[in-house]
C-alpha cells in the first residue's frame, strides 16, 4: 500500500491545519524558548544575543516537528484535523533525516511563500517542501471506537 492509495489532503484542510498548528506552536515555543530564557535573565541577569534566541527557537521547533513526524505523522493540529504525513513510497510516517529534511525544506518554503504558492499549480496540490522530501500530506479516516455488544437478557 503506498500514499497514493490513500485520500490526499485537501489544500484547504492543510492550510487550517497549519493556521492552527502557528497557534499551538507558541505554547511550544514558550515551553522550550521563552520559559528558559526568562529564568536565564532572572537568575543570571543576562540576555542571550538574538541571533541565539532565533537558533533556540528553530531548534526547539525542530524538535517538536520531527519528532512528531516520524512518531506518529502527526502533530496535534494535524490529529484535529485528520491530517498526517507519510513516506510518498508508503502509508508509514516519514524516516527521522525525511521529517528532518521536509522540516528544514519548510522553513524557506513557508516564509517565502512560494511553496505554498507551489501547490496551486502542482499536478496533486503537494506543497513544494513536501515535494521535494518525499512525503505527502494525507486525510486519515476517523476512527470509530467499538461499542461492547449489548447485553443479553
Amino acid at each position: 500500500m503506498t500514499a497514493a492509495t490513500q485520500p490526499p489532503a485537501s489544500l484547504g484542510r492543510r492550510l487550517a491545519g497549519m493556521l492552527y498548528e502557528s497557534l499551538l506552536l507558541l505554547g511550544v515555543i514558550s515551553a522550550l524558548v521563552l520559559l528558559p530564557h526568562l529564568l536565564i535573565g532572572v537568575i543570571w541577569q543576562a540576555a542571550l544575543p538574538g541571533w541565539a534566541i532565533w537558533l533556540n527557537v528553530v531548534a526547539a521547533a525542530g524538535l517538536y516537528f520531527v519528532y512528531q513526524w516520524h512518531r506518529s505523522g502527526q502533530t496535534l493540529a494535524m490529529k484535529t484535523w485528520r491530517l498526517q504525513i507519510v513516506a510518498k513510497d508508503s502509508v508509514q510516517p516519514p524516516s527521522t533525516r525525511r521529517a528532518l529534511l521536509r522540516y528544514l525544506l519548510a522553513w524557506p518554503s513557508v516564509l517565502s511563500g512560494l511553496g505554498l504558492l507551489w501547490a496551486l499549480f502542482d499536478r496533486d496540490r503537494q506543497f513544494l517542501h513536501d515535494r521535494l522530501a518525499g512525503t505527502v500530506i494525507i486525510c486519515v479516516q476517523p476512527t470509530t471506537a467499538s461499542s461492547p455488544p449489548p447485553a443479553e437478557k
